[in-house]
């Protein structure tokens, strides 16, 4: 409504921040850029909340790798999109209590056919698993991510483990999207 109200008060434009075909192709250029620094990556694990990223990841990964699967995180506690991706169809979520915050939004009509055609897999995390991906990357990296970030790394540290197979011998890249932290409220 605020959004609606700006925009007639201001003649401003409304730009989504997930379903907008340009916002789309814009998110798409992290994995543009982690593929020209490696070209020849074997997987590409990206967080999932409104799509747009991940549709964006999968259109650079389908137009510039090098049959690059693209795979991604979603926490078990908003996995609308791990559901819509085996159903065909959007789906919304009963919940969203997870320290994702940033991944609390739906799907989009623009992205979710692209998340359908060029997605492989999505992969559920928990929350103790995120707050470990989280602290994993403190510890290794000294980098503070945020809950939403974690999210990704934590998929492949599930998945690796459910399925160390897949990735023997495989070049896998993450596209780790932000650092929005109360430094204070860590939660480690």
């Amino acid at each position: 409504a605020m959004a609606d109200d700006i925009k007639r008060s201001k003649g401003a434009i409304f730009l989504h921040p997930s379903n907008d075909k340009d916002v789309i192709l814009g998110q798409g250029t992290a994995a543009l850029e982690l593929l020209r620094a490696q070209p020849n990556l074997d997987f590409i694990f990206c967080p999932v909340g409104g799509g747009g990223l991940i549709a964006g990841s999968a259109l650079a990964a389908k137009n510039f790798g090098n049959n690059c699967t693209v795979m991604g995180g979603q926490p078990f506690e908003a996995d609308d999109a791990y559901r819509s991706l085996i159903s065909g169809k959007i789906e919304s979520n009963d919940t969203v209590n997870t320290i994702a915050d940033g991944l609390k939004t739906t799907l989009g009509d623009n992205n979710f056919p692209i998340i359908l055609e060029y997605v492989s897999e999505i992969i559920r995390v928990t929350e103790d698993e995120i707050i470990t991906a989280m602290r994993l990357v403190w510890e290794r990296m000294k980098i503070i991510i945020e809950p939403s970030s974690a999210v990704t790394v934590a998929a492949l540290l599930r998945d690796t483990s459910e399925n160390p197979e897949r990735y023997k011998g495989k070049q896998v890249g993450i596209i780790i999207s932000g650092g929005n932290v109360d430094l204070d409220k860590l939660p480690f």
